[in-house]
């Protein structure tokens, strides 16, 4: 009972010294607030800055946009820092100022359903969330976070890129069918289920276009047994197709991996991509 009382006594000291430890912090990484002026919805960036960028200050530089801002900025600041450094990386945050029972119910990730899906459905077993706001997200991309990005960092207006995952892929399918001018390149992996065929309905005049120059990378995982045929069919309907307003198109396979632990070398082969595309840098050369 004594070593008890001692142990008790002593806790709040024990507690003191492990709050005093600092927390790290990726360096070169800001947290900025901001607002979908459409729907008022509260958003944060995650933004990654290169190495460089405060030293060369004449050069602009290409930036990788993502969704699932806290799940991938690390994956991506890795991936970026050993195959293509002169990058920005800008992650787009679930909702901020979703309501607390929405949070308790489906964690604070419930805004990638609203948010990520295109296809407006009521489902009787979830109905507090509102399917297929794809468009509102697009919307809110392309009027406030490209010109928040792009009027306080230096960087390529013409060479945006989207990174997306999972459910963040379909919503980067969508993006490339009925708006493909809003980025340059496409990085759509495991992104594929059976209601993405639908949008070829919904293509957009620009793929048709010989000036647009797209290029998009797909991948997924070999066990992803549900997931592969879609994208192999998608990927076939893009070739098929023949859109002149696509540059390039490459599908990769990674073996021997699933879902959720193939994001990593989706990461790493799809940054290398992405490097192939740009200008040769004097280093380079």
């Amino acid at each position: 009972m004594k070593k008890i009382l001692v142990f008790l006594f002593l806790l709040p000291f024990f507690n003191a010294g492990a709050s005093e430890h600092k927390l790290y912090s990726m360096p070169g990484t800001q947290v900025i607030p901001i607002k979908d002026t459409i729907s008022n919805k509260q958003y944060e960036l995650l933004i990654k800055l290169p190495d460089n960028y405060a030293k060369n200050k004449e050069k602009n530089y290409p930036v990788v946009y993502f969704t699932d801002a806290v799940e991938h900025i690390e994956l991506l600041s890795s991936a970026s820092y050993m195959i293509m450094k002169d990058v920005i990386l800008v992650g787009i945050s679930w909702q901020k100022d979703i309501s607390e029972d929405l949070k308790q119910q489906y964690g604070v990730h419930v805004s990638r359903y609203m948010d990520y899906t295109f296809k407006k459905t009521i489902n009787p077993r979830h109905p507090k969330i509102k399917f297929g706001q794809a468009d509102n997200h697009l919307a809110f991309i392309r009027k406030d976070v490209f010109k928040f990005v792009e009027s306080n960092y230096r960087t390529e207006p013409n060479n945006r890129t989207y990174f997306g995952f999972s459910a963040g892929g379909v919503f980067g399918v969508y993006a490339l069918m009925v708006q493909p001018d809003t980025f340059k390149n496409y990085i759509l992996g495991s992104a594929l289920d059976e209601e993405v065929p639908t949008l070829f309905a919904q293509e957009h005049a620009a793929l048709k276009n010989t000036q647009s120059a797209i290029n998009v990378f797909t991948s997924y995982g070999e066990l992803e047994k549900e997931v592969g045929p879609f994208v192999e069919d998608f990927v076939s309907k893009l070739r098929n197709k023949k859109y002149k307003g696509l540059a390039s198109i490459k599908n990769i396979v990674v073996e021997s991996y699933g879902h959720s632990d193939s994001s990593p070398l989706v990461a790493a082969h799809s940054l290398k991509w992405l490097k192939s595309l740009q200008p040769k840098s004097k280093e380079d050369k």
